[in-house]
């Protein structure tokens, strides 16, 4: 069911839908508004619901501290779209053409965001991903009306595989679901590592039980496992290598073992290796301030998706202030949003030509917190000032 609230200086009102009328040109029909109107899509029920609310969380954490974003009366409209592509779509037709939203943020996975991407950037509105980053998208179908916050889809897989590199790996079986990102998340291991592969295998997106998999992971004996196993998925499946007795083969992976995962995997998965853009541990003042609210607020440790979410929401904040709420100029808009001028949780952060995020990569680990919670911590640094590797096919330059 769809969720509205509107947003002024900290105090949450429900909202009618706003008239219906359909955005031409560059410009959305909704620009000339004093409001400024956001529409948030996340996956807010089902097995994957903690990664949607851990994004929304830090959204909406963010715009509670700011009050007004961008100096403007904010609406922010928030709807689930129960990962499912086809709603997904609708959704995104009704917030640009009914409620006449500015900016669209979200989604959590890939094959939402590629449902929503045209429906919302050829109306001229923009779209901020706060996780999803196809490598499409980021490479020869980049959009001017597009930018993301969080990473290509790559490139925290590309961080276990250099890792696996650095060890010696030879021989590493590799695991992740039937779906856009998972299939990124092997091609971005495989670029860094050039060892040897014991096995491939793609599971069915929301797949639950892992014997049969865990059962060829014992028989091969690789060097170690790779997987891409995000939300109930990695609960699973962190719970079941636990209980194979599978410890002796390493178990490498992304979006699998982090925040929303470990309050449920808890001692079975400490220790475990992870790649990621971002730790709640990492020492710079707008993450301790970050995290710190974030706990206060939520009574959770923040995960990569509420900081990534948190950055969009600053990035608006940021952008729409530095044209002066004038979001008739989309040009203006545009290069105010490349700036990015804000301070993010993870350090540095800035855009590339293609509007995605040039940043550093981590090896992070599990731990348990001296506070008892769990938590990923970073343990160094694999890649510094890192741009993706599908930059180089986007043509918008580097203005």
């Amino acid at each position: 069911m769809t969720t509205k609230t509107l947003l002024m200086a900290s105090t949450m009102l429900s909202l009618g839908l706003a008239t219906a009328a359909t955005a031409q040109d560059d410009v959305p029909a909704g620009a000339e508004d004093d409001v400024l109107k956001i529409g948030l899509i996340y996956t807010l029920s089902g097995p994957a619901a903690a990664l949607g609310e851990q994004a929304r969380n830090g959204f909406m954490l963010a715009a509670e501290q700011i009050g007004e974003i961008g100096g403007m009366e904010t609406e922010i409209v928030v709807i689930d779209d129960e990962q499912r592509p086809d709603k997904a779509a609708d959704d995104a037709r009704e917030l640009v053409q009914r409620e006449e939203v500015d900016f669209v943020v979200g989604p959590i996975f890939s094959n939402i965001l590629v449902a929503i991407h045209q429906p919302v950037v050829e109306t001229g509105t923009i779209l901020i991903s706060t996780n999803a980053g196809t490598s499409n998208f980021a490479g020869a179908d980049c959009h001017p009306n597009f930018f993301v916050t969080s990473y290509q889809n790559d490139q925290n897989h590309e961080v276990m595989g250099a890792y696996a590199e650095q060890q010696g790996y030879q021989n590493v079986f590799l695991m992740a679901p039937n779906y856009q990102a998972g299939k990124d998340s092997l091609a971005g291991f495989k670029h860094s590592y050039t060892g040897g592969v014991a096995g491939e295998v793609f599971t069915e997106l929301g797949q639950l039980d892992f014997s049969s998999e865990l059962a060829q992971v014992a028989a091969f004996q690789p060097d170690a496992l790779f997987t891409f196993m995000p939300g109930g998925m990695g609960v699973n499946l962190v719970k079941q290598y636990d209980q194979a007795g599978l410890s002796s083969v390493p178990f490498l992976s992304a979006f699998t073992v982090d925040e929303t995962t470990l309050p449920a995997t808890q001692d079975a998965a400490v220790g475990l290796l992870g790649g990621a853009n971002w730790a709640p541990d990492l020492e710079n003042e707008a993450n301790a301030a970050f995290v710190e609210a974030y706990i206060e607020e939520y009574d959770a440790v923040p995960a990569t998706y509420a900081m990534q979410a948190y950055d969009a929401a600053q990035l608006i904040d940021s952008a729409v202030r530095k044209v002066g709420g004038d979001l008739t100029d989309r040009d203006a808009l545009r290069a105010a949003l490349k700036e990015a001028d804000f301070d993010s949780p993870r350090g540095d952060f800035s855009f590339g030509n293609n509007n995605f995020p040039i940043q550093d990569f981590y090896l992070t680990e599990a731990v348990k917190r001296e506070d008892g919670r769990f938590a990923t911590s970073a343990r160094e640094v694999i890649f510094d000032d890192y741009v993706d590797t599908y930059a180089d096919q986007c043509e918008m330059g580097a203005s």
